[in-house]
């Protein structure tokens, strides 16, 4: 008699029932979301890896360009100017090659970095002149905006 009760039993029981399927479809909802926002934030932290980069690339361009000038001094501080110095077949002097340089950091900031912007200010009050090299940029959603400072000494040729 036992046996032929749970012959009926497991006759009844075929397939899932309605509660358990949709219990299952919230349990793969719940971690589909999960795994959406895991994408998002990776996306999130692509692009401010990137920024990042550029900023460093950036600050290492104007660090080289300073080493390439090294007795402009102050004129790194000064405002942009196209002087013809680069392909121009110019002979330009130290100030004016900075002033050609700042022009093209700022125009390399603005293409790479949103609401990018380079500031170079000078120190010669050590024993070593230094150099500090500030790039600055906003990223969506920031509370702050987000910088890359570089320091370097230069000693004029």
């Amino acid at each position: 008699m036992i046996l032929s009760e749970l012959k009926c039993v497991n006759q009844r029981q075929r397939g899932f029932s309605l509660v358990e399927v949709l219990i299952a479809l919230v349990v793969l909802s719940v971690g589909m979301l999960g795994v959406a926002g895991l994408y998002v934030q990776s996306m999130q932290a692509s692009r401010t890896s990137m920024l990042r980069h550029h900023a460093v690339i950036l600050a290492g361009d104007v660090a080289d360009r300073i080493r390439a000038n090294p007795r402009a001094g102050v004129a790194y501080q000064g405002a942009g100017q196209d002087n013809n110095c680069v392909g121009g077949y110019v002979n330009c002097d130290e100030s004016a090659m900075a002033s050609h340089d700042i022009l093209l950091w700022k125009q390399q900031a603005a293409d790479t970095l949103p609401n990018g912007d380079v500031q170079v200010t000078y120190n010669d009050s050590g024993d070593l002149p230094m150099y500090s090299i500030l790039v600055i940029w906003s990223e969506p959603g920031a509370s702050t905006q987000p910088f890359y400072s570089l320091s370097i000494p230069v000693l004029p040729i």
